[in-house]
């Protein structure tokens, strides 16, 4: 049986190819956000780009951001690229406040590519 906090998130993944999409669905906080980072650490090795879908992305908090910024990381190792797309006004917001959103690159209307 699964808890309130873990129900408020959800993910699916599509490959097509050497490209990996995953839809994020709810609140990447807290408590949750490992299933993500756990999932596209899957990915990555048979991957040359994740793409996070952020559409249906209700919210999230510093844990979520961590995660965002860990799997970075770890994709960047790999010689994968890892990018955001859909991005919310809330999730748009909480980048803007920790000056990670510059730090991103616009892919064109639908959102932004990591570059550190």
């Amino acid at each position: 049986m699964a808890d309130a906090t873990s129900a408020s998130f959800a993910l699916d993944v599509e490959q097509k190819g050497s490209v990996a999409i995953v839809r994020c669905h709810g609140r990447l906080v807290a408590g949750v956000s490992d299933m993500l980072n756990n999932r596209v650490r899957e990915l990555i090795p048979d991957s040359k780009r994740i793409v996070l879908d952020l559409t249906d992305l209700q919210n999230m908090d510093s844990m979520g951001l961590g995660t965002l910024v860990r799997l970075y990381v770890s994709a960047k190792r790999a010689g994968c690229t890892l990018e955001l797309i859909n991005l919310g006004k809330r999730v748009r917001e909480l980048l803007g406040m920790t000056n990670l959103l510059g730090v991103f690159t616009e892919l064109g209307d639908k959102g932004i590519s990591i570059r550190f």
